[in-house]
């Protein structure tokens, strides 16, 4: 089983959120509802379920406008606009708590279908209220939780991103959860080498072999940071709220996020291990270092980063094939992916072509999620086989990757499965597809480029997302 999660985002122009506006919808919305069911002892079912859709219609345009980055800036840096927010939403969640004890008197006056009709239109109120009250005010919490006071508003960005991993892990941990992982690679971070904070920072963090915890590398005009655990035994939820911690306590992740021009690519795994031991160092996201790596010369290999869910069936014989150095402490078959698609990288290939090479070199039924040091505005993605899932949610300028609708539904409901049973379009290709994520077009349909597995163009349509109803 295990979980990836992936979050791409763009620069969102939108304004910041005009609270007045804001509160004055919520409360029209409130009274709505409350004089609807007020009057619904004697109302006919069509009038009644007209005027809770108008309710339900006007919170439901106020979720989708908390959706967006600088609405999620907004209440983050005014607790008192989410009290009064929670405030407003009250006379809606006690109108849908009274149809719902009302309904059985009027049920037989109403008939089946008006019935229905009502019902319908008090469940799209009480799920944009829900959307409101227990994911737009929680996710504002969270990343406040999560941010030193001198964040910017793009490293808030890059905050709300990270939420939305977590937020997706946590659902995804029944999945598995004996250990958790996320990596976030930074550009414009402007921290400086030269600052004395930031070189003990570096010293002792930097060039972790096994890539463990707290692991940093700093190169190329960006940075990469590692959070891990890895616990045999606990309980759901553990694992997120351990990574929450370390994230909210990182000097370095703090620096940066100062910057107003950082942002990041951010890919997240939780996982029930098949292959290698339950270890910080068989968490995923594993990279493409090699034990016998010899940089003397100064040229690093090319930094790939990759999460894998399922086995790779051949990993021990493309060890000994490709004669990997692998470092004795990593024992999962994933370790594999980073390293071989840095080796291509290295030779010469192209981003693309080194991921595609990869993952067809692998036998088994797999999901895999990949970042190019060199290429962060770009996020891999294959599957193969029927046993794994893989879903690319469209949300408000960003792309939000899961292993199930349900690791992305919080952010958005509109998403591309791909298919793992794709057939080959040439001898030899394999099953399966292959993603490429933009972030210059990040949720938008023409941000995602699709490849058979043997790497042939599949122009997505519009008519095959899904879009989840509730």
């Amino acid at each position: 089983m295990c979980g990836i999660v992936g979050i791409l985002m763009r620069p969102h122009p939108g304004p910041a959120i005009d609270s007045r506006e804001l509160l004055e919808g919520l409360a029209a919305a409130g009274r709505g509802a409350e004089a609807a069911v007020a009057d619904c002892g004697r109302a006919e079912a069509q009038p009644l379920a007209a005027a809770l859709s108008a309710a339900a219609s006007e919170l439901a345009g106020w979720d989708r406008r908390l959706r967006a980055r600088p609405a999620v800036r907004s209440l983050v840096r005014d607790e008192s606009l989410r009290a009064a927010i929670a405030d407003a939403l009250r006379p809606c969640s006690a109108a849908v708590n009274r149809l719902k004890a009302s309904l059985d008197v009027a049920a037989a006056r109403y008939g089946d279908t008006g019935l229905e009709a009502v019902n319908r239109a008090a469940a799209a109120l009480a799920d944009a209220e829900w959307a409101i009250r227990r994911d737009r005010l929680r996710t504002t919490v969270e990343v406040s939780a999560l941010a030193p006071a001198g964040a910017s508003d793009a490293g808030l960005d890059v905050l709300i991103a990270v939420q939305q991993a977590f937020s997706s892990l946590d659902r995804l941990e029944i999945r598995g959860r004996d250990s958790a992982g996320l990596f976030l690679l930074l550009s414009g971070h402007g921290l400086d080498r030269g600052d004395p904070a930031v070189r003990a920072e570096l010293d002792g963090r930097a060039g972790d072999p096994l890539f463990g915890h707290r692991a940093v590398n700093l190169s190329g005009g960006r940075i990469g940071l590692v959070y891990k655990c890895a616990e045999e035994i606990g309980e759901l939820g553990d694992n997120v709220r351990f990574l929450r911690a370390a994230v909210a306590a990182d000097p370095l992740l703090a620096a940066a996020l100062e910057s107003p021009e950082v942002e990041a690519a951010v890919l997240g795994h939780t996982r029930w291990a098949s292959v290698g031991r339950i270890s910080e160092a068989n968490a995923h996201p594993l990279n493409g270092a090699e034990a016998g790596a010899d940089d003397s010369d100064g040229r690093r290999p090319p930094e790939v980063v990759a999460a894998i869910n399922g086995d790779i069936d051949n990993h021990a014989d493309l060890a000994v094939l490709e004669k990997l150095e692998l470092d004795a402490g990593i024992t999962t078959d994933a370790k594999v992916m980073p390293v071989l698609m840095s080796r291509r990288l290295a030779g010469g290939d192209k981003p693309f072509d080194a991921f595609r090479d990869t993952v067809a070199a692998f036998e088994g039924s797999l999901a895999v999620g990949a970042l190019a040091w060199d290429d962060p505005s770009r996020l891999y993605l294959a599957i193969q086989g029927s046993g794994q899932g893989l879903y690319v949610g469209l949300a408000d300028h960003a792309f939000v990757v899961a292993s199930e609708p349900y690791g992305l539904v919080e952010e958005t409901s509109t998403w591309l499965r791909l298919d793992g049973e794709a057939e080959p379009d040439r001898a030899g290709a394999g099953w399966g597809q292959i993603v490429v994520l933009d972030a210059a077009r990040a949720g938008e349909l023409e941000g995602i480029e699709r490849y058979s597995a043997g790497g042939s163009p599949l122009p997505v349509s519009p008519d095959e997302l899904d879009r989840a109803e509730i």
